[in-house]
């Protein structure tokens, strides 16, 4: 399969030693499974068609979507025209895939969601196989209001919305990190300690990894989404 990753943020300086987000990627679906393309969304390099790849994966990013960023309108743009490509979002890709295709994102009240975060299955599909998913949480963004014909998968307590299908394509989007390995997910915390996150914060989120979690799992669903979805195009 040719995945195309857009690339729409880097880890923070400090905590680049575990790689971009296209090799976290890459690490979490197989370095040998698919075909990858790196587009640096912040840069303004974009697919020049939707059909350049069989698929995508949108990233994370510290940017907001509400961020009056010169690089946010053109991506919406692609997203939406690159409707009827299997697409997968993680989380700021959960978030501006939702906003573009018609929901509504903002700063969360709640804060920040840090740590191992545990969502509920609530719609359950054919390429998942558990109830529930527990994997690494770095956001204070949620998406509030779905699309108009989106489906939640999954969601907590603190993020309801947590994982959404879209009806009308083969696309899902999730706001946790199923590609964020633990060592690199406490080193982010470390890093944002006392600037994001106070001590107790960032305390109760290190210690969440003490606990196992479904990355592999997910990953394994984020993959048989994308090999069914890429079948069933015409």
């Amino acid at each position: 399969m040719r995945l195309g990753i857009l690339e729409t943020g880097a880890p923070p300086p400090g905590v680049d030693q575990f790689g971009d987000y296209p090799a976290m990627f890459r690490a979490l679906l197989g370095p040998q499974t698919h075909h990858y393309t790196t587009f640096d969304v912040q840069a303004g390099a974009l697919p020049a068609t939707a059909q350049a790849c069989e698929a995508y994966i949108v990233t994370g990013s510290s940017a907001g979507v509400y961020d009056p960023l010169p690089w946010i309108a053109p991506l919406s743009d692609f997203l939406r025209a690159a409707r009827g490509t299997p697409m997968v979002g993680i989380c700021f890709g959960h978030q501006i895939m939702a906003q573009a295709f018609g929901g509504k994102v903002i700063k969360s009240p709640k804060g920040w969601g840090v740590g191992l975060h545990r969502y509920e299955v609530q719609a359950p599909q054919a390429w998942m196989d558990a109830p529930r998913l527990t994997i690494p949480a770095s956001h204070q963004d949620q998406v509030v209001e779905p699309p108009p014909g989106a489906t939640v998968l999954a969601g907590s307590g603190f993020t309801p919305l947590g994982m959404l299908a879209y009806d009308d394509q083969p696309a899902i989007s999730l706001q946790l990190h199923p590609e964020f390995e633990p060592a690199y997910a406490r080193a982010l915390i470390e890093a944002r300690r006392g600037t994001r996150y106070t001590d107790e914060e960032a305390d109760r989120a290190i210690l969440s990894f003490e606990q196992p979690d479904d990355r592999s799992r997910v990953g394994g669903w984020i993959a048989r989404f994308l090999a069914q979805a890429t079948l069933r195009r015409p």
